[in-house]
């Protein structure tokens, strides 16, 4: 049915199945051709799709926008809970079977627990990280690796990693629910997340606008400021992106009003501008740009974080890389760390580490190998190891 939708014409998808002989052609070579060029079309009509995918919840918000004046304010509302409602209550109860599990077995301080939220349409550019988390869990569980981390750690055992699966972004944003209300959703998956002793939220992006809501939840729940270690090509700390309060370029700026963080360090910066400097005075923010990155080397792999606060928070933007590691985002910045250098600086952290989030891998610009889907994986693995204690 896909090959029938990309296609032109019928009689035409006819004859790239079943094509004519070739002149002078062994008949495995045409075959072949006929294969690669049937291959070549569902390719381009699914790659045609997903592009045009990314801007579905936009048009589902218009839609309903446009609904409102037709019918009770109070109606879509109730509706909209329903939907909520419904999607935090998947996310709770698989918080508190896995809390339940991982406490039976005993012998857990901390449990590194996985929860998606592919959001996507607070990018500036594309909006691919929305479709992130389903390849990071399948790069995860590859089988060409094995399931111990660098470490040590073996991820198969439940006390170190577990999973609540993916908020629901898209169906809720598709009943017409604003930014505002969808950033407290996410908020609310989190803190369920963290009531469930021992577990320990790792997020799974999503562009960046999602670390605002979870820092502020880990914060709240917590009862207070975390450090923060941020790994980007870019500060994020725009007042306003192109006028959206919640753009990824602008979710740092929200932490920092919040007084969600008391340290916010940035790493791996290399696209900043004179508003990045000056956001970055304005709150105090510690930045590391990597034009002095051999320079402030000893200082970043030798961290200590978190003290009088409580705990560490770890936001990784894939885009931290050089795209010669990491080819699959949305913001192609040369000249970034390496994939050890920021291992190195995870590995050697000094601190608790409370929570984390991996953020923009974009699916749609990763090599057909699935290099970045296997690196972004590789991140979360050894994050999981970080945080966990047995």
């Amino acid at each position: 049915m896909l090959v029938l939708l990309g296609c032109k014409k019928l009689h035409a998808f006819f004859f790239l199945l079943n094509p004519a002989p070739i002149p002078n052609c062994h008949p495995p070579l045409y075959k072949s051709f006929s294969f690669l060029t049937v291959s070549l079309c569902i390719f381009i009509f699914i790659a045609s799709k997903l592009q045009d995918m990314s801007s579905l919840g936009r048009t589902g918000v218009r839609f309903f926008h446009k609904l409102n004046a037709a019918i009770p304010a109070d109606l879509l509302e109730k509706g909209q809970n329903r939907v909520i409602d419904a999607s935090l209550t998947l996310i709770r109860e698989k918080a508190k079977l896995k809390g339940e599990l991982v406490r039976a077995l005993g012998g857990a301080v901390a449990t590194t627990t996985l929860l998606g939220v592919p959001l996507g349409h607070n990018s500036s550019f594309l909006q691919g990280p929305a479709f992130a988390p389903p390849p990071i869990r399948e790069a995860i569980w590859c089988g060409s690796t094995n399931s111990t981390t660098e470490e040590g750690k073996e991820l198969k055992d439940p006390r170190v990693l577990t999973d609540v699966g993916d908020l629901p972004v898209q169906e809720i944003r598709d009943c017409g629910v604003d930014d505002d209300r969808l950033m407290n959703v996410i908020s609310d998956s989190v803190k369920l997340v963290m009531q469930e002793a021992p577990l320990r939220p790792l997020v799974l992006g999503g562009d960046h606008s999602i670390s605002y809501p979870v820092v502020r939840a880990v914060s709240e729940k917590l009862g207070g400021p975390v450090d923060i270690l941020h790994l980007d090509a870019h500060p994020d700390i725009y007042d306003q992106f192109e006028g959206n309060k919640y753009s990824h370029a602008s979710s740092f700026a929200r932490i920092m009003e919040g007084g969600y963080a008391r340290r916010l360090l940035q790493v791996g910066l290399r696209s900043i501008n004179i508003e990045g400097r000056e956001q970055g005075k304005r709150f105090g923010v510690e930045q590391f740009e990597m034009r002095t990155f051999s320079r402030d080397r000893e200082y970043l792999e030798n961290l200590k974080l978190g003290e009088g606060v409580k705990g560490v928070y770890i936001s990784i933007d894939v885009d931290c890389l050089d795209p010669a590691f990491a080819p699959g985002v949305s913001h192609i910045e040369p000249g970034g760390l390496s994939f050890r250098d920021v291992l190195n600086i995870v590995h050697n952290l000094q601190g608790n580490v409370v929570a984390a989030d991996v953020v923009e891998f974009n699916p749609q610009r990763d090599t057909f190998s699935g290099m970045t889907a296997m690196v972004a994986a590789k991140l979360v693995r050894e994050l999981a190891a970080r945080m966990s204690k047995l």
